[in-house]
C-alpha cells in the first residue's frame, strides 16, 4: 500500500517495520488495521515531502516510514513515524481561526501539544482541496475514536521540518486485563496495571496542603491526591487505620494518587462489555466477575483523571481526612479566619481553638479564596482591609459560589460607622463585628450564634 500510494503521489517512499513479532490479541490486530492503515496513508500524503522539495532541503530522495511495535507495562506500543516536514503550525494556526475554533489571540499563546488537538476534531483538515486520499476531514477523528474504543490512547509528535510520529498505546488484549481490585465504598473496583504507576500506603504526616490542595511526596514531586469516593460518588467509610491506601495513577505525564479503603489484591480478569444501551459510563470502561462470582467494574483512568480536573476548575474537589481514627476530631467544626495582621490571626486561632474549633488560617483575601475553594468549612470570618483581595470581594465571590452559598460569613473589622457594616451585609455577610468593641465573648457569642457549638 505504501509503495502503490507513493507512486501515485509521485514520492519515493520506504516502509520500515520493527518489533513485527511483537505478540498481540487478533481481536485487538483486527480493529487497529484501520487506524494503522490511515496513519500510513497520511504519512505518506501529507508527510513525505514532493522529491524536489527534498532535495532542495537536502534530504535523500527516499522518504522513510517507519512503524515500530514493542511491549511497554501489560500493553502493545506502535510508533510510526515519519522523516518528512513535520505539521506546519503557523498554517495550523490560521486554518484554527478561519474556521472559528479559536481566536487568533488565544490561539497565538496555545503551546504546539495544545495545537495538534485541533487535528483529532471531527470534521478538521489542512487541505483546500479533496483528493482521493486526503482533505475530506474524515481522518484523525476516526483514528482517535477507533483508538479510544480499544481503550487506548494516541500523541501527536513533531519536529518541523523533520517529521512528526503518531504514539498508540492499546490493550495487548481486548478479553482480560491485569488489575489492581481495591474496595471504595464497600464496593470493589479494578485499576488496569498498565495505569497504575505504584501503590502505597501513606502516613497522614506525608500529606500536604499546597494552595488548598492535597498533595504528597512522590520520586521527587508533589503528587496530587483526590479520594476515590467522591470520584466514583461512592459512601466514604469511616477511617480506621492511620495510614491511607493510596493507588499512584498515570495517563502520559498526567500523575495522581487515588485513596482507597482497602487493597484486595492483583487480579487477571475477563472483561464483560456493559450493555450499550448504558451509553458511556462516567470513570468506568467494563464490568467483569471476580472468583467468588461477585462484580467488579474497572475504571476507566484516562476518564478519571478528566473527572480530577472538572473538579479541581470548579473548585468541587474534596478534602480527605488525614485524622484517621480520631473520631472526636473529624467531627469538630471548622473555621476559616482571614486577615492580614499576624497578631489579629493568632488572637482568633488560640480563642477559637481552646473553645473546640478546628481553625484555618489565611494571610489576605486570595489566600482564602484559595482555601476556601480547596477545603470545607463551616464558618469564615475575614477583615475589610487586606492586599490583593479584600473582605468585600472575598465574600461577594463566596455568595456567587454555588458550593459556597450557604456558607456562614462573619466580617470582624476596625471600621464600625454604619456605611460600613451596611457595606459588608449588602456583599453578603451574615455577621459584622467591630474590632473597636471587640472582646473574647463577643466572637464567641457571634460564632454560637452562627454555626453552634465546636462539636457537630
Amino acid at each position: 500500500m505504501v509503495r502503490d500510494l507513493g507512486r501515485s503521489l509521485g514520492k519515493q517512499v520506504r516502509l520500515e517495520v520493527e518489533g513485527e513479532k511483537t505478540q498481540v490479541d487478533r481481536d485487538v490486530l483486527e480493529k487497529l488495521e484501520a487506524p494503522l492503515t490511515h496513519l500510513l496513508r497520511n504519512a505518506v500524503d501529507h508527510g513525505i515531502e514532493p522529491l524536489e522539495l527534498r532535495t532542495l532541503l537536502g534530504k535523500p530522495a527516499e522518504g522513510t516510514v517507519r512503524l515500530r511495535a514493542s511491549h511497554r507495562a501489560g500493553m502493545l506500543r506502535l510508533e510510526l513515524a515519519d522523516d518528512g516536514n513535520g505539521v506546519d503550525l503557523p498554517r495550523l494556526r490560521r486554518v484554527i481561526v478561519a474556521r472559528g475554533l479559536s481566536t487568533e489571540a488565544t490561539v497565538a499563546q496555545l503551546s504546539e501539544e495544545e495545537l495538534m488537538t485541533f487535528l483529532f476534531l471531527p470534521g478538521f483538515s489542512l487541505r483546500d482541496t479533496v483528493t482521493e486520499v486526503s482533505g475530506r476531514g474524515v481522518g484523525l477523528d476516526a483514528v482517535h475514536h477507533m483508538v479510544r474504543d480499544l481503550r487506548g490512547s494516541i500523541e501527536l509528535r513533531q519536529v518541523s521540518g523533520q517529521g512528526s510520529r503518531f504514539v498508540l498505546e492499546v490493550p495487548l488484549t481486548l478479553s482480560v486485563v491485569r488489575s489492581l481490585v481495591v474496595e471504595v465504598g464497600g464496593e470493589a473496583y479494578a485499576f488496569p496495571l498498565a495505569h497504575i504507576e505504584h501503590s502505597l500506603n501513606l502516613a497522614s504526616e506525608d500529606i500536604v496542603q499546597i494552595e488548598g490542595r492535597q498533595h504528597f511526596w512522590y520520586e521527587g514531586r508533589h503528587v496530587g491526591l483526590v479520594s476515590a469516593s467522591q470520584l466514583l460518588q461512592r459512601p466514604a467509610s469511616p477511617a480506621s487505620e492511620a495510614e491511607l491506601r493510596v493507588v499512584v495513577v498515570r495517563e502520559r505525564e498526567t500523575l495522581y494518587g487515588v485513596a482507597v479503603e482497602r487493597f484486595i489484591g492483583e487480579r487477571v480478569l475477563v472483561v464483560m462489555p456493559l450493555d450499550a444501551r448504558l451509553g458511556k459510563v462516567q470513570d468506568i470502561s467494563a464490568g467483569a466477575l471476580l472468583d467468588d462470582g461477585s462484580v467488579v467494574l474497572i475504571v476507566d483512568v484516562e476518564d478519571m483523571l478528566r473527572s480530577v480536573e472538572k473538579l479541581l476548575t470548579t473548585g468541587r474537589l474534596e478534602r480527605i481526612d488525614r485524622r484517621a481514627g480520631q473520631a472526636q476530631e473529624a467531627v469538630r467544626k471548622r473555621v476559616l479566619v482571614v486577615d492580614d495582621s499576624l497578631t489579629v490571626r493568632e488572637l482568633q486561632r488560640k480563642l477559637l481553638s481552646s473553645r473546640g474549633y478546628d481553625v484555618a488560617v489565611a494571610v489576605d483575601g486570595m489566600d482564602g479564596w484559595n482555601a476556601l475553594r480547596g477545603e470545607s468549612y463551616d464558618l469564615l470570618i475575614t477583615d475589610i482591609d487586606m492586599p490583593r483581595m479584600d473582605g468585600i470581594e472575598l465574600v461577594t465571590l463566596v455568595r456567587r459560589d454555588s458550593r459556597l452559598q450557604s456558607l456562614p460569613v462573619m466580617v470582624v473589622s476596625y471600621k464600625d460607622r454604619e456605611e460600613d457594616r451596611r457595606r459588608g451585609l449588602d456583599a453578603g455577610a451574615d455577621y459584622y463585628l467591630a474590632k473597636a468593641s471587640f472582646h473574647d465573648d463577643a466572637l464567641i457569642d457571634a460564632v454560637q450564634e452562627l454555626i453552634g457549638g465546636a462539636q457537630g
